[in-house]
């Protein structure tokens, strides 16, 4: 048992009166409820009295007053002052009012809810810096469209400067840029600079023009002695004269542009910082911010530096001298970044809000297109189109729930293949089947990867069976494997589970649905912030596949590898002509293509052992001529029936299905019903000879050759059988009658004599 509570003292406005508010974890096992330092709760931008989403908490307020904030708190019915506070997946600063006995708001307090995920700081500080960078990577694309000049106007709308503000903070946070200021300021670059000093005229030791001078007419002067060589020329020399000195400097245009830099920062987080409350949480981030940056300026090595004339941006100490490439790198982002809006930032860091759960999904997707790019060589120009000019800056298109596709055509030795990825590409499920889309209801995966061959358009290859969807989830608060892939769970405690709500393996399941319910899908995976990737095959090939992919947000070793190499062997999947995928496709094309389906209610063979392929519309049955009694006792001796070859009325026009029939039945003159059926052995027919059928006795033969099947006994299902030839498609009447042909076995039991 811990003791799993927190007294938070409240202050109410404009009166000396305090009150206590104390909050209880509902949790026996696990402490939920923190307080941390105030100079750790300053120095994340956190409120210092802490609790974790997902979790529960009752609270007791000093009687008179409540809480107010009608989503997170919910009163108790029996005293106000008391209920339950529930943030669920809310992560980030919660301000609750505090109100009186006439509900008017006296006061506020804040709550700082934690992620379950205990390294959610660290990781919500990387994902946004390296979104930053790739947004900066586009911006700085020689095709990208920043060509116009934009002025960062600090009366726009709040939510705006936040996100602007939200990059800004990113670059300047980031480990990178401090230690670069910090190598900037531990070794300066220096330069020697002329300057005079008086010295006594006896320790000069080198006499130039400018000394000759001063010796003959300078100020302060004495008089030689007599015995002096130069008495007779001079009769006195000054008693110090101004001589050359060098001294070493930090005044130089390198670390001039640092100091700018740096002000240049300073001074638009000043602005900022201006326009909100000093009380919020991003003011505190903002003073955060300029303390950092004052504390650089205060250095030493700045003090004798003089403001810039010009920016050397060209010059070979800043663009390669360590620490200073790094400053003059952020310092071109910065600029870019106070002109880039991001709408889709209001789903992360709008308000006091810290979803780093929707930040894991964007920056998988800045992940995600940057291995796809490399694996499937998509053109960058499609990439460069995320970024679009506003009336306020350069948007970023990148929003959760806005669809956003990159395309591309991957080009191989031996195929071609259109690709595409999307985010939040929406499979609608009103279409019909032929049509894309899912079986039921709307759904709609975080990212999409759509391949087909090259030379049709998608919805012709979703028509054809020719596409094929791959799935990604991202699920931020997934521990590990086991969360997803449990071998050995206990049926009654999942189901206990359910019912409580905390069902753990929901994740796998909607990558199952994925998989089911959105047509031509052949693999789902989740991808979660851990360290194991398991993949499963649903057969014996890469492709249909179910699993999970280990990504982390980290700059060494972030578990991308493991998707690139399955991604490759996609590649591969598909430049397989061959794969069992490209025929179960096919198949699947071929059943559903045609709307109406036959039926065949008749008794039949079971599809088991040598007749597990006995489809009936699939297989054949070759209708056949026998001339007389003779000839039909010399078929069901030998085991044996011929037919012509060649070009003669009568003979055998072969197609896959005659080649191919599994059946035989056969009729005579002037018989349009029979039930004389035979299996035929599945070697196929041969030709034999003429001298071969005279060995065979067969009756009077006319022929040089003649096609000869092999039969046998038909199954027991037949007996009792008769069927209507003048039924079957394929039959003439009259003389062409004796012409032998296939038909399928769906019109043969269709034709059956009731």
């Amino acid at each position: 048992m811990c003791e799993n509570k927190k007294i938070i003292p409240v202050a109410i406005a404009n009166t000396n009166v305090k009150i206590e508010l104390t909050i209880f974890g509902e949790s026996s096992t696990e402490e939920t409820v923190f307080e941390l330092s105030n100079a750790e709760a300053i120095a994340n931008g956190e409120a210092p009295f802490q609790i974790k989403e997902g979790c529960f908490y009752e609270y007791k307020i000093t009687d008179g007053f409540c809480l107010d904030l009608p989503d997170i708190v919910s009163q108790s019915k029996v005293n106000s002052s008391s209920g339950r506070i529930s943030p669920n997946i809310y992560v980030g600063t919660l301000t609750i009012g505090i109100l009186d006995t006439a509900k008017r708001k006296c006061g506020e307090i804040k709550l700082e809810v934690q992620s379950v995920k205990t390294s959610y700081r660290e990781d919500y500080r990387h994902m946004l810096e390296e979104i930053t960078e790739k947004c900066m990577d586009l911006l700085l694309q020689h095709s990208s469209p920043v060509s116009q000049f934009f002025e960062v106007d600090f009366n726009a709308d709040a939510n705006t400067l936040y996100q602007r503000f939200a990059f800004i903070k990113s670059i300047l946070d980031s480990e990178e840029f401090n230690d670069s200021v910090h190598k900037i300021l531990s070794s300066p670059v220096t330069r020697w600079k002329d300057s005079e000093i008086e010295k006594d005229i006896r320790s000069v030791r080198r006499i130039n023009n400018s000394a000759l001078r001063q010796i003959a007419g300078a100020s302060n002067r004495i008089d030689l002695p007599v015995s002096h060589p130069l008495k007779s020329t001079l009769h006195s020399i000054p008693a110090k004269i101004k001589v050359p000195y060098k001294t070493e400097t930090v005044d130089t245009p390198e670390n001039r542009f640092v100091k700018h830099a740096l002000s240049s920062f300073l001074s638009f987080i000043g602005e900022f910082r201006a326009k909100l409350n000093d009380s919020s949480r991003l003011s505190q981030e903002a003073v955060s911010l300029e303390d950092k940056l004052c504390q650089f300026l205060d250095h030493s090595v700045f003090k004798e530096i003089s403001p810039p004339i010009t920016l050397p941006l060209n010059s070979p100490v800043l663009q390669r001298k360590e620490g200073y490439r790094e400053v003059l790198r952020v310092w071109l982002m910065f600029d870019l970044a106070a002109k880039l809006v991001w709408r889709g930032g209001d789903d992360v860091y709008s308000g006091s809000k810290r979803d780093v759960a929707v930040l894991y999904e964007y920056w998988l997707f800045f992940k995600l297109l940057e291995t796809i790019k490399e694996v499937f060589k998509i053109d960058s120009s499609s990439i460069e189109n995320l970024i679009e000019p506003t009336k306020d800056g350069m948007g970023l298109k990148l929003r959760q729930g806005k669809f956003l596709p990159i395309k591309g055509v991957y080009i191989a030795e031996t195929r071609k293949l259109n690709i595409e990825f999307s985010y939040n590409k929406t499979f609608s499920g009103n279409n019909e089947y032929t049509n894309g889309g899912s079986w039921t209801r709307n759904l709609r995966p975080d990212y999409t990867l759509s391949v087909w061959p090259h030379g049709i358009e998608q919805q012709q290859a979703e028509l054809e069976e020719l596409i094929v969807h791959i799935h990604f989830d991202a699920k931020y608060k997934i521990e590990n494997l086991k969360t997803i892939f449990s071998f050995n769970e206990n049926l009654e405690e999942e189901k206990e589970e359910q019912k409580k709500g905390t069902y753990k393996r929901a994740d796998i399941l909607k990558m199952h649905t994925y998989r089911d319910a959105i047509r031509r899908t052949a693999g789902a995976y989740v991808l979660y912030p851990g360290s194991q990737s398991d993949n499963k095959y649903g057969f014996h090939e890469l492709l249909p596949g179910l699993g999970a992919f280990a990504i982390r947000p980290s700059r060494q070793n972030n578990g991308t590898e493991e998707l690139k190499k399955f991604l490759y062997e996609v590649v591969h999947h598909f430049l397989n002509r061959a794969s069992q995928r490209e025929k179960m496709s096919l198949k699947t094309y071929e059943t559903h293509k045609d709307k109406i389906s036959n039926q065949v209610n008749e008794v039949l063979p079971e599809t088991y052992g040598a007749n597990r392929n006995l489809l009936p519309d699939e297989t054949f049955v070759l209708v056949g001529f026998y001339k007389d009694a003779e000839h039909l006792e010399w078929i069901k001796r030998q085991r044996l029936y011929n037919a012509r070859t060649g070009s003669i009325r009568g003979s055998l026009r072969l197609s896959p299905k005659e080649t191919g029939a599994k059946y035989l039945l056969l009729h005579s003159y002037g018989e349009t019903q029979t039930s004389r059926i035979f299996k035929l052995k599945e070697t196929g027919p041969r030709i034999f000879p003429k001298r071969d059928m005279i060995a065979k006795l067969y009756p009077n033969p006319s022929q040089e050759f003649y096609l000869v099947y092999d039969i046998c006994e038909a199954e027991n299902e037949f007996e009792k059988m008769t069927w209507d030839i003048t039924e079957l498609d394929g039959y003439t009447a009259h003389r062409g009658s004796g012409i032998p042909f296939a038909a399928s076995l769906t019109n043969l039991m269709n034709a059956i004599v009731k």
